[in-house]
């Protein structure tokens, strides 16, 4: 795990008290992509009851807004998966 993946999770895990939490560090996969320089590309799977009743776009804004201080300078790309528990099981 790199120092950003870990900051990363650490954040989440923070913010979101995530039930699941998996961040992948997908840089390699980017490699030589122009925007690599600003940072890398990451892919993270949060399940957390944090994100009850609201909008796939507000989870992701809850997600960055949790990392805010890191794009641009550690992640350049983000994809994200942002469910709840009964989202997961059902």
């Amino acid at each position: 795990m790199t120092d950003t993946s870990a900051w990363i999770r650490a954040a989440l895990e923070r913010q979101l008290a995530p039930a699941q939490l998996l961040v992948e560090d997908d840089s390699a996969l980017h490699a030589g992509h122009p925007g690599a320089r600003e940072g890398g590309h990451f892919r993270v799977r949060v399940v957390s009851d944090r994100f009850r009743g609201l909008s796939r776009v507000a989870r992701h804004r809850m997600v960055y807004q949790a990392i805010e201080p890191l794009l641009g300078k550690g992640v350049h790309a983000l994809a994200i998966e942002a469910r709840t528990r009964e989202e997961i099981t059902s």
